[in-house]
């Protein structure tokens, strides 16, 4: 039986076409799946009993496994979902006083192996389709307690420019407005620095947010933060933002992750504020490293942190401090399922 996430609009008007239904009938389909969260097909109350039935024999919405549930004291709820192959993925709701973010996944795994992050200890498996990729939304949208889906976040496990093609299928569903209808400016992708994926991305014509994980602005130690670096080095990276913004005029932030005795230091500050003074249209968004036990990596201190962004304020930078979200279920990328594995 096949997912019908899987069908573009126009799939799916061309398959009722050759069933002698009227195609306009797909948007309704649309409707009833991405904004009311309809799950089976004897919901969409307003089409034709025989098309139900034909959609019912032919097809089905959901294919995922809840497997775990974590709510955090601050709302932040993360879950565990079981693929059909018995796979697992991780997709959190993070809810805000005006907004509800979902940050999802999109591979079982990574390969790029940064040792400050759990979604590689486990080995890469495969990466998500688009329809996997989506049920995941679906997830988070209809398992919201108060208030909307407002965005997504591509920073969950896994790598979403080494997925491209699954993951650019996904966002143009997201954005679209016959389906979720989540604004592009409301959408980011998180790379771990892929080159030629920037470069893909910024033909695009999209106007989505981008950021990069760099948490270092030096290639030793970098390098051996995010292995990455060796094929993908700073200089390389830099010249790539700058062609990024000038095909885009879109900002791009740069995350970094402070990491005790590793580079939360005033040399770190230094060589961040050197690296990207010439850069316009950048932000860093700094990130207190949530503890790892299995990759032995501490958060740097509260004043450590504090006098990172201070000297980086001071240099002109454009800088914001993430407050921790959901430490108390494991919500950092690749834990829960690490432990339930």
């Amino acid at each position: 039986m096949q997912d019908i996430k899987e069908l573009s609009l126009k799939e799916l008007e061309d398959k009722l076409l050759s069933w002698g239904s009227p195609k306009y009938y797909a948007r309704g389909i649309y409707d009833w799946i991405y904004q009311k969260g309809a799950y089976e097909f004897s919901q969409m109350s307003n089409l034709p009993a025989p098309l139900r039935k034909a959609l019912t024999d032919e097809f089905n919405i959901l294919n995922l496994r809840l497997a775990d549930l974590r709510e955090s004291g601050d709302g932040t709820t993360k879950f565990l979902l079981e693929l059909t192959d018995k796979n697992l993925v991780e997709a959190v709701n993070i809810p805000a006083l005006k907004r509800a973010t979902g940050c999802i996944s999109s591979q079982v795994g990574c390969k790029f192996g940064c040792n400050f992050c759990a979604s590689a200890l486990g080995g890469f498996k495969r990466n998500l389709t688009t329809s996997e990729i989506l049920e995941e939304v679906l997830y988070l949208k209809n398992n919201l307690k108060a208030g909307q889906l407002t965005h997504i976040v591509f920073m969950g496990t896994g790598e979403p420019l080494d997925n491209y093609e699954n993951v650019l299928g996904a966002i143009r569903r997201i954005n679209s407005p016959l389906a979720f209808n989540i604004g592009a400016r409301r959408i980011t992708v998180s790379t771990c620095g892929i080159i030629p994926g920037i470069e893909r991305l910024a033909l695009e014509d999209l106007q989505i947010e981008f950021s990069i994980s760099l948490h270092a602005a030096d290639d030793k130690t970098r390098s051996q933060l995010m292995p990455v670096n060796n094929k993908y080095p700073l200089a390389a990276l830099i010249k790539c933002c700058q062609e990024y913004i000038a095909k885009t005029n879109r900002q791009i932030t740069f995350e970094y992750i402070l990491i005790k005795g590793v580079n939360a230091d005033l040399t770190a500050a230094q060589n961040l504020v050197r690296l990207l003074e010439d850069l316009r249209l950048a932000k860093v968004n700094l990130i207190p490293a949530n503890s790892i036990p299995e990759s032995r990596i501490n958060p740097a201190d509260s004043a450590q942190v504090i006098s990172f962004k201070e000297y980086l304020l001071k240099a002109g930078l454009n800088v914001t401090l993430r407050r921790p979200r959901g430490q108390d279920i494991d919500a950092a990328c690749g834990q829960l399922r690490l432990r339930h594995e």
